[in-house]
């Protein structure tokens, strides 16, 4: 393992995932505010790092390994605090129920990773998998922007102008749903194309 920038900016979006619920959950001026903003940054070093290793030369597979688990990681914490601090409102045991259809899927296809790379075989991230991964990132940062909204700046607008607020969280809602579906489909895919290593 070398730590070049690449992965100090991956392994960066770990303390910042326990950051970003820390906020979600303060009660103080702005913390919702602090929590969108971190998320974005966390967010946009999932793209930074990439695109900084494959510049300078320096893509590993320990580099694209723990690019995808911390990923998984960050993603996963920040939903179980989203539906656990009430963002999903009256639609908290439909979210927790899907949730736990997203924790299923990725831990069997590190289940499925695992076993073929025993077996000499290497599972690479899909296009399905890329999409959903983008898809969750943008129903989180929707959700915490429509939060961030109501919570420290809803003063700003009165009656009818606050209904943008609304929709900026049903458009996270939307893409959270739309995220949930391909997760379970890229699922699918990746079992249909590699299942044959966990039944050999």
């Amino acid at each position: 393992m070398r730590l070049n920038l690449p992965n100090i900016l991956t392994f960066s979006r770990l303390p910042a995932m326990f950051l970003i619920v820390a906020f979600m959950y303060a009660e103080f001026q702005w913390a919702a505010t602090l929590a969108f903003w971190l998320f974005i940054a966390a967010a946009l070093t999932d793209w930074l790092d990439g695109k900084l290793a494959r510049e300078s030369g320096q893509v590993s597979t320990f580099g694209r390994f723990m690019d995808a688990v911390i990923d998984k990681v960050m993603v996963l914490g920040i939903m179980i605090a989203l539906v656990n601090g009430g963002y999903f409102m009256h639609y908290r045991i439909t979210a927790m129920i899907v949730l736990l259809c997203i924790l299923g899927r990725e831990f069997m296809i590190s289940g499925l990773r695992m076993v073929a790379a025993s077996k000499g075989v290497v599972v690479e991230a899909d296009a399905g998998g890329k999409v959903k991964t983008f898809l969750q990132l943008n129903a989180i940062g929707w959700l915490l922007g429509a939060r961030m909204f109501s919570q420290d700046f809803g003063e700003l607008f009165q009656g009818s102008e606050q209904w943008w607020i609304g929709a900026i969280y049903w458009i996270g809602m939307a893409l959270f749903a739309l995220s949930a579906v391909l997760t379970i489909t890229s699922g699918y895919t990746y079992f249909k194309r590699h299942g044959h290593v966990v039944t050999d």
